[in-house]
């Protein structure tokens, strides 16, 4: 069990390292990434989409890789909007690692890309664990899901730079209790963002490409508690982070989250 758990340490340690190194190369080059998790049917490749498309109206240079398992049906949608998109292929992997993002970008990221969006493997739990070398984590979810999706999920959830919520249009039909919601988020990383969002009617896409923005342009990312724990707790050292706000330590836990009171 312990040869295990050192291996994993190993694994994440060395993505920790590739992933610091792309974060300082994207920054270097004025490319600021945003990694998107959510679990699947939470209508992430819909409302990115609507990112895209907007941001492209906006005059800001957008682009985006998408992560599936399989198919290349995501890849196809997210063209739609004129940005240039690619699609990886996990084989079967349930989540993105840096060194996968790294050969995918190589050649082929436009110059001039300001924002980079990866949709990460729909999942909230492996993809959770690796820093793809990101400036803003999001964590999704849709109105559907259930409001307690952030105590089922603390690592997503608690190492969020920014929560969006999505498919609001449906909050009415699903009987959405915001209010449980908010009180979930704030129990796993207190004083995050909360964004209601609707690719359906275009609610909080501006809002979005907003806070993206402002990232790309030097503010300070919100920075959970869960990461500065882990910060002091295991001395992670990986340089200037540059705004990162999930530690860099990727999420990976030796401690259980406490939630709640």
């Amino acid at each position: 069990m312990c040869r295990v758990v050192d291996v994993r340490q190993a694994v994440l340690a060395k993505n920790d390292t590739l992933a610091a190194a792309l974060r300082a190369e994207l920054t270097a080059r004025g490319t600021t990434l945003v990694n998107l998790l959510s679990s699947p049917g939470s209508g992430k490749t819909a409302l990115l989409e609507r990112v895209l498309a907007r941001a492209a109206e906006r005059g800001i240079g957008v682009a985006a890789l998408t992560a599936d398992l399989a198919t290349e049906n995501d890849a196809r949608r997210l063209a739609r909007s004129g940005a240039p998109v690619k699609q990886i292929l996990t084989g079967g992997l349930c989540h993105l690692e840096c060194d996968q993002l790294r050969a995918q970008i190589d050649g082929w990221l436009p110059d001039g890309t300001e924002v980079l969006f990866v949709e990460n493997v729909g999942n909230l739990v492996c993809p959770a664990s690796y820093d793809l070398g990101e400036s803003l984590r999001v964590a999704m979810m849709s109105v559907t899901e259930g409001e307690d999706k952030p105590l089922k999920y603390p690592t997503a959830f608690g190492l969020a730079n920014l929560v969006v919520l999505t498919k609001t249009d449906l909050a009415g039909a699903a009987a959405f209790a915001d209010d449980e919601f908010r009180a979930h988020v704030a129990a796993v990383n207190p004083g995050v963002e909360i964004l209601p969002t609707s690719a359906r009617t275009g609610d909080g896409v501006d809002a979005l490409v907003d806070r993206v923005m402002a990232v790309c342009h030097g503010a300070a990312a919100h920075q959970p508690l869960l990461a500065d724990r882990h910060m002091s707790e295991h001395g992670h050292d990986h340089g200037d982070d540059g705004g990162h706000g999930h530690g860099q330590d990727g999420g990976h836990r030796h401690a259980p989250l406490a939630v709640g009171p």
